[in-house]
């Protein structure tokens, strides 16, 4: 596989993956683009990466682990965290994982019909504040939001079908 096609698939899995150790996400970009570059200088020096998914895990995953020791020398345990706390490596890797796929389908949403379903979901906003915020109607939030959970339910489903049909 070509790098341009794994920094395509994995950049943001792998950013939301350094996210959950770092809770910082310009230092989580920047972990990411070096692991990519530590890739690259290793297989330009001759060495034969068998796993790329794997090495770009667990590259990501020391770096975040060093970053945080430099900024806290006396922490020994490092542990990948979300919202309810502390979660395990193989946690933390599927949740990017998943993250990232359902972000590229909600970028993937015609444009008026992500703006509404972000409004609603991300931001909290009932529907009668969404549609004085865009001067649409009630009727036409409720028919966004309903198109964007359809389209996410149908994406969501086949990318699990694709996934699990080769294992």
């Amino acid at each position: 596989m070509s790098i341009d096609i794994l920094f395509k698939y994995y950049y943001r899995p792998l950013c939301l993956y350094a996210i959950h150790y770092l809770q910082d996400v310009d230092m989580a970009e920047d972990i990411v683009q070096d692991a990519f570059v530590r890739m690259i200088e290793k297989e330009q020096q001759g060495m034969d990466i068998e796993n790329k998914k794997a090495y770009l895990y667990q590259t990501v995953r020391h770096l975040c682990i060093d970053s945080l020791r430099k900024a806290s020398p006396l922490t020994n345990e490092v542990e990948a965290h979300d919202l309810s706390g502390t979660i395990s490596n193989e946690e933390a890797e599927e949740r990017s994982f998943d993250e990232a796929m359902l972000w590229t389908s909600i970028d993937a949403l015609p444009q008026r019909c992500r703006e509404v379903f972000l409004m609603s979901k991300r931001d909290g906003m009932k529907y009668h504040e969404i549609a004085h915020e865009l001067g649409i109607s009630e009727k036409t939030v409720e028919h966004q939001i309903s198109k964007a959970l359809k389209v996410l339910r149908k994406k969501v489903s086949d990318f699990f079908y694709f996934l699990f049909s080769f294992a």
